[in-house]
Formats: C-alpha cells, structure tokens, sequence
C-alpha cells in the first residue's frame, strides 16, 4: 500500500532558516565546560586535525612529542598537541560521523582553531589504484543528515574554492594522493549493492562519514576545512582488508599532515605580510 507522505512536514528538509543564529552555541557549551573543569581560558593551535580512526592521535599521544592541550574544554573529547617546524598542530580522535565531527569543528574554531584537516578511513567505490592512499576530496554526496542543518538541499556540498586550490597543486605530483568526489553516509552498515551501483555511475571513488557535513559547516561559517578519505579497505569484502600499511600508516599521515600544515603557514605568512 502506497503512503501518502506530505513531504513539506519532513523535518530535516523544512523549517530551517539557514541565516538565523543558534540559541545553543559552542562559546556557551565551552564556557560552562570551562567553569565546571576548571579549565583557564586560552587558545587551542591554529591548525587541528580530526583523526576519526585514532591511531595517528595513539602514535602522537604516546611520543615524546604529544602534551595533552591544556585549554581544550570540549566534554567528549581530548586535544593534544605536537610540533612541526616548532609550531603547535592539535590532533582530535575518534570523531567518528558527521554530528560528532562537526560538533568538535564548532568547537575547535570556538577555542581558537583557523584551519581544519580531517583525515578519515574511507571505503573504496571505485578501484583507482591499491589501497591504501588518500583522496583529497573536491565534493561530498550529502547522504546524511547534518549538511542539512548548514546548507539548503542540494546532492553535493564543495571543498572551499580557496582551499582546493592551495592543495591541489601542491600534491598534485603526489602519487599516494588522488582528487575527487565521495559519498558521505551515516548509516555506516548500510553500503547496498544499489547504493553502491549509483556511487560508481557518479564516479565517487569511495565512501566515508563525515566530509559532507564539514564542507556544509566550512561553507556556512567560512571555516577553511579540508577533508582526505584515507582509502583503507573495500568494505570487508576481501580477506586481510583495512590495513594501512607501514607502521599502522602513521608514517604517511605524518607526511601529509606536515606538508599541508607548511604549505598553510607559508600561505598565511604572505597573506599577513601583505596585509
């Protein structure tokens, strides 16, 4: 039997009036935070890093390099801090799903964070190269709920024109590093057959859980946000799946979290001298 469903009442397409400011802010969640811990009021680094898996934050935490950020108020989550070139990086992990990244994102840029790098395990859709290797990704099929909440509805969301740019040429002779669109859903168990048969003829190369819903954030809020699909697995579909590679793939995260902070820096330097 057909439902009759007045689509005008679904909540997630209507009602949202996308100028209008939140009652509830992450300034007010981090002041209450702050008043409860006891937690001194500061700034967190100028570029963070959201490592949803947390194996690069377990490989940070347990050098000698990685301090437990002593400003971060966040209820869920910890931030720690290392260098590259004697400049503070923060790193977050486990954020898994697109509320929970951009519930830190909000966050992040609240306590002081001006540049976000997310670097996500992905599934691969199409078969470009061997995993593992990373994707910078140009634009998300927005299959999750949040975007909603920053963007009207439209199929995909963008990386910042700015933001590609700067990335793309410089690790456009990278080999371990692609271009191209995902598809973002938040329903982790639920990659169909048809699912993934549309993913292929939009020609997204894999699928992960938070990159549409940080570039509808960075859009809505003009918070420079890159998102990487670190393509790991074929979704459990073979055997010895999900390996990343030498040292638990820690060695090339630290690569490419080092040359994209650097190229940011030396940006952000010009930027400020011309200014």
């Amino acid at each position: 039997m057909k439902n009759n469903i007045n689509l005008k009442i679904i909540p997630l397409l209507n009602n949202k009036e996308y100028m209008e400011p939140s009652i509830f802010n992450a300034e007010s969640l981090l002041r209450e935070a702050r008043r409860q811990k006891g937690i001194s009021a500061g700034n967190v680094p100028e570029i963070c890093v959201l490592d949803p898996d947390g194996d690069f934050l377990r490989y940070v935490r347990n050098s000698a390099a990685g301090i437990r950020d002593p400003h971060w108020a966040c209820y869920h989550t910890d931030l720690y801090d290392f260098y590259i070139d004697g400049n503070p990086v923060g790193i977050l992990g486990c954020a898994v799903g697109a509320s929970f990244a951009v519930l830190v994102a909000e966050e992040l840029f609240a306590s002081g964070c001006r540049f976000l790098i997310s670097i996500t395990s992905a599934g691969q859709i199409v078969s470009v190269r061997r995993p593992p290797y990373f994707i910078l990704i140009r634009r998300a099929l927005r299959d999750e709920g949040t975007s909603y909440h920053y963007l009207s509805p439209e199929p995909y969301v963008e990386i910042q024109s700015d933001v590609y740019s700067m990335l793309s040429g410089l690790l456009q002779d990278d080999s371990s590093v692609v271009r191209g669109d995902v598809w973002t859903t938040d329903a982790p168990f639920r990659e169909t057959e048809e699912a993934i048969a549309f993913a292929r003829s939009e020609n997204l190369l894999a699928v992960d859980m938070e990159a549409a819903a940080l570039y509808a954030f960075a859009q809505a809020r003009g918070n420079p946000i890159v998102c990487f699909a670190y393509v790991t697995n074929r979704m459990g579909t073979i055997e010895s799946d999900f390996e990343k590679g030498l040292e638990n793939g820690n060695a090339a995260l630290m690569e490419l979290v080092s040359r994209v902070v650097r190229e940011w820096r030396r940006l952000d330097t010009q930027n400020h001298n011309r200014s």
